[in-house]
């Protein structure tokens, strides 16, 4: 199974395939290989998930952004010759 390391603005860092050592241990992995052996310390930094999960939370809220249409609400200024 792969899983990612992802930053505090949701970017991947890090990619890694583990196996089916479930996110517990893709989080001892990362927490090894950034040198921080505190969870609070790491959590405060980093998230751990599946590829998958992170695939499913990335098209969720690029769902969530094509529902708002900005311009129906802006439509009153934007054509030049209605103003």
């Amino acid at each position: 199974m792969k899983f990612v390391l992802v930053n505090k603005y949701d970017e991947i860092v890090s990619r890694v395939d583990l196996g089916e050592v479930g996110v517990n241990g893709a989080k001892t992995y990362f927490k090894g290989m950034k040198k921080m052996p505190e969870d609070k310390d790491f959590d405060k930094l980093w998230k751990v998930m599946t590829e998958e999960q992170y695939d499913n939370q990335f098209k969720a809220t690029l769902q969530n952004q094509r529902k708002y249409e900005w311009w129906k609400e802006e439509e009153s200024y934007l054509d030049v010759e209605k103003s």
